[in-house]
C-alpha cells in the first residue's frame, strides 16, 4: 500500500497541475487565450508596410502640372487614389464618412503661379482622429506631392541661389525599415501575457474561495503560508514562462526582429514580471475572498496598465498622476527593460535601476501575498462556498416583458460581482484610463547637440532647435560617444550632431549635410523629435536664403528657389494631434462593450449556478431576453452619457455628432452588446468564465478597429472575425458621430451592421431555449 504524500511544496504543487489539467477554464487561460490572442495579433500585424491608404485629390487646376502632381500621388507607395472629387465638401464627406483617409487640394492657378515664382500652396487633409493611417498618409502624401514637385522643377525659372540648405540626414539608431509591426508586437505581445498571468492567477487562488477548499490547500502545505503560495504559483509561473518564449519566438524568429542586448537579463526581468503580477493579482483576490470579484478588481488593475507603461504615450510626457501611479506598475519597468535591452542595445548597466525596481515590486507584492495568506490562515476556516439551492417556482422568469425588466435589474443591483463590473467598472475605467494620455501632445523632447562647426550658422540652429516647441537641447555635448551615453541613460532621445565646415559648405552653396541620430524604440517620440529637428533646420534655411528679406521682391524670388511651392498639412478633427483625443474616445466604447459582455454573460452563470437547467432555460425565452437588453440598456445609460457626453467635454475632445445621431446609435449597440452577451452567456455553468474568457480579447479587438493599425493593412480573415463583435462598428461610426460630426447617413453601413449583429444574437439566444430543453433531462 502506498503511503500517503508528505505535506510539503510538492503536494501543493501536484495538486495544482491535477486542478489545471481536469478545469477547463484554466487550461484555456492559460494555453489557449495567450496562443490564439498572438496568433490574431502576429496575423493582424504580418503586413510590414502600410498600403492602400485611400486618398482624394480635387485638381482644380486642371493643368499640365497639376496633373503631373497627380500622377505623383497615384504612384505613391502606400497611397491608394480612391477617386477624384470636385470641390473640398466632396472630398470632407468622404473622410469624414470613411470612404477616404486624406484628401490633396490643388489650387486654381497652381502651374500659372509655379511659373512666376509665387510659391502656391497644395493643401493636404488628413485624418487625425485615426492617427496612425492618418500620419502615414500624410507622410506618404507629402513625400509624393515634393516629388511631383521636383519632377515640374525644371521648367521653373531659376534664380541663382546665394547659399545651399541644411540637409538633416537621418541615421536611426533601432528599426531602421521604421516597421510599426516590429514596434508594436514587441509592446503588445507582452501586454497580453501579462493579463493572462494577473486572471490566471487571480483565478487559480481565488477558486480556493469557490470549487475548491481552502482549508486544504494549507493542508497540504502542512499549514505553511509560504510553502502554500509557493506551490501554487510556481506551476502558473513555469506554463507562463513557456508562453513567454512563444512570444520571444513569434518577435525573432518569425518576424526576425532582432535582439540587440542582454538575453540573461531580459530573461531574469520576465521572471521577475510574471511573479510580480502573481504576487499582486494573488494579493487582490485574497483581500476580497470571492473570485468573481476578485477577477473584476485584477481585470480593471492589469487592463488600463498598458497606457501607464510608456509605450504608446511616453512617461515624460504624462501627467503627475499617471507618472506616479505607473511606477507601482510592474509592466513599466518590464517595458522599459525590454525596449533598452532588446531594440535599443542599450548597456546592461544602464538598465540596472529600472531592474532592481521591477525586482523590489515582485519581492514587495509577492510578501504582501504571503501575508495575506497568514493572515487568512490564522482564522482556521474553510471560505469554500456552496452553490446556493435553486429559488422556488415564483422566482423563474415570468413571460411579461415589464416583470422580466424588474427582474433583471434587481439581479444587476444584488449581485455584487455584476454590479461591480456593470456600475463600478466603467465609472473607474472613466477616470483611471485616460489617465496617462491626458498630456496630448508632446513638447520639449530632450536631445542632444554636438556641434563640431561652433560657427553664428550652427549656434542659429541650436537656438531654434531649443525654441522650437517639439524638442529641447538638454545636453551639449563634445563627441558623438558622449551624447550617445546620454541616449542610453535615456537623458535625451535624439542626437543632432553639426560637422565641422558645415558653415563653409552652406555658403558655397552646396548643402550642408547634418547627421540626425534619432531613436525610433517609440514611433511618437520619434516622429515628434524629427518634426522639431526638420522645422528648425528649414526656419535657418529659409531664413539665410531670403537674406531674411520682404516676403516680396527678390527675397521672394529667393525663396522659391529653394521651395517652388509649399504643403500646408491640415489635420482634420483631432487638429493638434492630441494622443488622448485619439485614443481615448475608442477606447471609451470598447469599455462600455467589455464590462457590459461580461456583466450580461456573468449574469447567466449566476442564473444557472441558482437554478440550474430551468432557470437557464427560462432566461432564453423570447421575452426574456428582450427584457433584459432593456434592463441593460436602463443600466448602462448613465455611463453612455458619460462616456460620450460628459467626458469628451471634461477631457477637451471634440464633440461635433448631433445627439438624435449619437443616441440611436449608442442605443443600438448597447442592446446588440446585450445580446451578445446573453447568445454566449447562455453556454457559461460559471459566473466567472466570461471575465477569463473575454478579458485578455480587448487588445486584439483594438487593433482590429483600424485605428491604431489601417484596416487595409489587416488580413481580410481577421477583418471578417473582428465584425463578430459590436466593437468593430460601434468605435467607427460613434467616433466618426462624435468626434468627425458625421451624420447617421455617413455611418448607415456601421449602423446596419450593430442592427443585423443584434438579430443574429438575438435567434442565437432564443435559439438556447430548445437547446436547454434537451439538456435537461441530462442534468437531472
Amino acid at each position: 500500500m502506498r503511503a500517503p504524500a508528505r505535506p510539503g511544496f510538492a503536494l501543493v504543487a501536484a495538486r495544482e497541475l491535477r486542478w489545471i489539467r481536469r478545469d477547463r477554464s484554466a487550461r484555456f487561460l492559460l494555453v489557449g487565450v495567450p496562443l490564439i490572442a498572438f496568433f490574431i495579433l502576429g496575423l493582424t500585424f504580418s503586413s510590414a508596410v502600410i498600403r492602400n491608404l485611400n486618398t482624394v485629390v480635387v485638381d482644380a487646376d486642371g493643368s499640365a502640372a497639376s496633373r503631373i502632381l497627380v500622377q505623383s500621388i497615384a504612384g505613391a507607395p502606400g497611397i491608394s487614389l480612391s477617386a477624384r472629387a470636385d470641390d473640398l465638401t466632396a472630398a470632407m464627406k468622404a473622410i469624414r464618412s470613411g470612404k477616404a483617409i486624406s484628401a490633396v487640394y490643388i489650387p486654381a492657378n497652381f502651374e500659372r503661379d509655379l511659373l512666376a515664382g509665387r510659391r502656391p500652396q497644395v493643401s493636404l487633409f488628413y485624418n487625425t482622429q485615426f492617427m496612425t493611417p492618418g500620419n502615414a498618409a500624410a507622410k506618404a502624401l507629402t513625400d509624393a506631392i515634393n516629388g511631383g514637385i521636383a519632377a515640374l522643377k525644371p521648367e521653373i525659372p531659376q534664380v541663382p541661389a546665394t547659399v545651399g540648405n541644411l540637409m538633416i540626414e537621418q541615421y536611426v539608431l533601432t528599426n531602421p525599415a521604421f516597421n510599426y509591426a516590429q514596434f508594436l508586437l514587441r509592446a503588445v505581445l507582452p501586454m497580453v501575457l501579462h493579463v493572462v498571468v494577473a486572471i490566471g492567477t487571480c483565478y487559480a487562488v481565488g477558486s480556493e474561495f469557490r470549487r475548491r477548499r481552502f482549508g486544504t490547500w494549507l493542508r497540504c502545505a502542512g499549514g505553511s503560508p509560504l510553502v502554500a503560495l509557493a506551490g501554487k504559483l510556481v506551476p502558473l509561473l513555469m506554463i507562463l514562462i513557456l508562453q513567454m518564449v512563444v512570444v520571444l519566438m513569434i518577435i525573432h524568429g518569425a518576424y526576425q526582429v532582432p535582439f540587440r542586448g542582454d538575453a540573461i537579463m531580459m530573461a531574469v526581468a520576465a521572471f521577475l514580471l510574471i511573479g510580480a503580477y502573481q504576487g499582486l493579482a494573488a494579493t487582490l483576490v485574497m483581500l476580497v475572498k470571492d473570485l468573481p470579484l476578485g477577477l473584476s478588481l485584477t481585470g480593471i488593475m492589469v487592463s488600463p496598465a498598458f497606457g501607464y507603461a510608456g509605450v504608446g504615450f511616453p512617461v515624460f510626457g504624462m501627467t503627475t498622476f499617471a507618472y506616479d501611479w505607473g511606477q507601482i506598475l510592474p509592466l513599466r519597468w518590464y517595458m522599459r527593460i525590454l525596449f533598452d535591452q532588446a531594440a535599443r542595445g542599450a548597456p546592461a548597466a544602464d538598465s540596472a535601476p529600472a531592474f532592481a525596481v521591477l525586482a523590489g515590486l515582485a519581492v514587495l507584492y509577492l510578501g504582501l501575498a504571503w501575508l495575506r495568506l497568514a493572515s487568512l490562515r490564522r482564522r482556521a476556516r474553510d471560505f469554500r462556498r456552496t452553490t446556493p439551492p435553486p429559488p422556488p417556482a415564483t422566482a423563474v422568469e415570468s413571460p411579461r416583458l415589464h416583470q422580466a425588466i424588474l427582474h433583471e435589474l434587481r439581479r444587476v443591483l444584488s449581485d455584487r460581482a455584476v454590479k461591480g463590473l456593470m456600475i463600478l467598472a466603467p465609472l473607474l475605467y472613466a477616470a483611471f484610463y485616460p489617465q496617462p494620455y491626458l498630456g496630448q501632445t508632446l513638447r520639449h523632447i530632450p536631445i542632444a547637440v554636438v556641434d563640431l562647426d561652433r560657427t553664428e550658422l550652427s549656434r542659429s540652429l541650436i537656438m531654434n532647435l531649443d525654441a522650437d516647441e517639439a524638442v529641447q537641447v538638454a545636453v551639449r555635448a563634445d563627441t558623438l560617444a558622449e551624447a550617445q551615453e546620454a541616449l542610453f541613460r535615456r537623458q535625451v532621445f535624439g542626437i543632432i550632431e553639426i560637422p565641422a565646415g558645415a558653415t563653409r559648405d552652406f555658403l558655397k552653396g552646396d548643402p550642408a549635410r547634418l547627421p540626425a541620430h534619432v531613436d525610433s524604440a517609440y514611433f511618437l517620440v520619434f516622429s515628434r523629435q524629427l518634426q522639431g529637428i526638420l522645422e528648425s533646420a528649414a526656419t535657418v534655411t529659409l531664413a539665410a536664403v531670403s537674406h531674411d528679406a520682404r516676403s516680396e521682391g527678390v527675397g521672394a524670388q529667393l525663396v522659391a528657389v529653394a521651395s517652388p511651392a509649399t504643403i500646408l498639412p491640415v489635420p482634420l478633427f483631432n487638429p493638434t494631434g492630441g494622443y488622448a483625443s485619439y485614443v481615448v474616445p475608442a477606447a471609451f466604447v470598447l469599455i462600455l462593450q467589455q464590462t457590459l459582455l461580461m456583466g450580461t454573460a456573468m449574469l447567466s452563470g449566476v442564473a444557472f449556478e441558482a437554478g440550474g437547467w430551468q432557470a437557464r432555460r427560462a432566461r432564453t425565452s423570447a421575452v426574456a431576453v428582450l427584457g433584459h437588453a432593456i434592463a441593460h440598456l436602463l443600466v448602462y445609460l448613465p455611463a453612455l452619457l458619460l462616456f460620450l457626453v460628459v467626458l469628451p467635454r471634461v477631457y477637451g475632445f471634440s464633440a461635433l455628432g448631433r445627439v438624435p445621431d449619437l443616441f440611436l446609435f449608442a442605443v443600438t449597440f448597447i442592446l446588440t452588446t446585450s445580446l451578445f452577451g446573453q447568445a454566449v452567456g447562455s453556454w457559461f455553468k460559471r459566473r466567472e468564465t466570461p471575465v477569463l474568457l473575454f478579458i485578455a480579447t480587448t487588445l486584439p479587438q483594438f487593433f482590429l478597429v483600424g485605428l491604431s493599425w489601417p484596416v487595409e493593412a489587416v488580413p481580410p480573415i481577421l477583418r471578417g472575425l473582428g465584425r463578430v463583435f459590436p466593437s468593430e462598428a460601434a468605435i467607427d461610426g460613434l467616433v466618426r458621430i462624435n468626434q468627425m460630426g458625421a451624420s447617421l447617413r455617413d455611418v448607415l453601413g456601421d449602423w446596419t451592421a450593430l442592427i443585423w449583429l443584434g438579430a443574429a444574437y438575438y435567434l442565437i439566444a432564443v435559439l438556447g431555449t430548445f437547446l436547454r430543453r434537451r439538456e435537461v433531462p441530462l442534468a437531472a
